[in-house]
């Protein structure tokens, strides 16, 4: 019998592996497709999404830039196909991570580079899946994955893994707890997303030339600066965000770190960072700075376009601006470089033509965006709260140290 990964389990919970567990339980582990069953020709822009490592984020598939196969091949490969209470991890690269599949994911393949853990009814999935987050049980698939550069995961490994499991009944309880607070999470980001999308219409409206229509047309350099010139920090550490801080599809930056003082981009609150290098800029990468202290200038990526909109321009307006769709597809055309390493001059953006604002309506979005940039923040700070909360009560849930009666009051307090 293997021993418990986690540190003061209760004696009454059955100590087994992943892979007996799932055989127990009708499920098994299995790969997805390898390359030969499925080309890079066989993906379409319609059709059935393929989970790929990209897309596993941290318990949650993410549908964003998510590749797509036809529905025929999605029969073919039938074996590989998800279902709800599956959970999905990364056969090489970063191994940690894994996602559970929600009924609204039934169906979809389980990609190429991608491991599917099924428990069946040996064990309430949810729960599993929150099992396999505990730091001592990511720390043993790290250490038992193989390759020295590049660290792979297969099916003996993961079958191999010690699990503790509760009677079903606490497995639940458990899960509920723990999902109560990620499903919080779930709307908070789900309201911001509907911001950005609502906020990217109205901008659109109102700088979309109209074909045939007399219009004024205005250049970009009108409204928004690029790559402002700010005094090198006088401290000696500065803030520093790297391009993985940038996210693809929202605004705010979670994390940075202090360091001395280098060469880079410079910005402060207010402005815009722009990946400008491939495949950072098709990916989305755009952040609205918001975090800094007041006049501090902090130090970012030479991959960085720093944008500030102009005095008397909506501050959100730049940002806007980045993420508008045309703007973007503009962006990647001036694109320049060796295949692989290209990227956007900055000298190529102020040029950008768009209808001249209606100064009405560029206070209404304006004010728009300063009502929905408040809200978003607050949302996203409390969604990064209850992640701390949610990673917090994991351990202590899953060792059996907190009882879920205790933890139910946190999470009511915190939700």
């Amino acid at each position: 019998m293997p021993e418990s990964l986690v540190p003061g389990t209760p004696q009454t919970w059955k100590v087994t592996t992943l892979g007996e567990l799932c055989a127990s339980g009708g499920g098994n582990i299995q790969t997805g497709p390898f390359g030969s069953q499925l080309h890079a020709a066989d993906y379409v822009t319609q059709g059935i999404p393929s989970v790929m490592p990209q897309n596993i984020g941290d318990n949650v598939i993410k549908e964003e830039g998510i590749a797509r196969i036809a529905p025929e091949d999605a029969f073919r490969l039938e074996k590989y196909l998800l279902a709800p209470g599956d959970i999905v991890y990364s056969r090489r690269g970063d191994i940690e991570k894994r996602a559970l599949v929600r009924e609204t994911q039934r169906g979809w393949l389980c990609g190429t580079g991608c491991l599917r853990v099924r428990p069946g009814v040996g064990a309430n999935s949810e729960f599993i899946s929150y099992y396999l987050g505990h730091p001592s049980v990511r720390e043993w698939i790290v250490k038992h994955a193989v390759g020295a550069t590049m660290p792979n995961l297969n099916t003996k490994i993961l079958s191999s893994l010690p699990v503790s499991v509760p009677p079903l009944n606490e497995q639940v309880s458990i899960a509920s707890t723990l999902g109560a607070l990620d499903n919080k999470i779930t709307v908070n980001k789900q309201i911001v997303s509907t911001y950005e999308s609502l906020l990217a219409t109205e901008f659109e409206q109102l700088i979309r030339i109209e074909a045939g229509a007399e219009q004024d047309i205005a250049l970009a350099n009108e409204f928004v600066e690029f790559n402002p010139k700010y005094q090198k920090p006088s401290d000696p550490t500065s803030r520093h965000v790297n391009m993985a801080a940038l996210p693809t599809s929202s605004a705010r930056v979670h994390t940075w770190d202090f360091r001395k003082p280098t060469p880079g981009t410079r910005f402060q609150n207010g402005d815009t960072l722009l990946a400008r290098i491939t495949p950072c800029l098709e990916n989305g990468k755009t952040a609205f700075v918001d975090f800094m202290d007041d006049n501090e200038t902090g130090i970012g990526s030479t991959e960085f376009i720093v944008m500030r909109s102009l005095p008397g321009v909506p501050q959100h307006f730049s940002y806007l601006l980045a993420r508008n769709k045309r703007f973007r597809e503009h962006a990647i055309s001036n694109m320049i470089g060796t295949s692989g390493r290209q990227r956007c001059p900055a000298d190529r953006l102020p040029g950008f033509s768009m209808k001249r604002p209606d100064p009405t309506e560029l206070e209404r979005i304006g004010k728009d965006s300063d009502v929905a940039f408040a809200h978003m923040r607050s949302l996203d700070s409390e969604a990064y709260i209850l992640a701390e909360l949610r990673d917090t009560l994991l351990p202590k849930l899953i060792s059996g140290e907190l009882r879920v009666k205790d933890a139910e009051k946190r999470v009511s307090d915190a939700v």
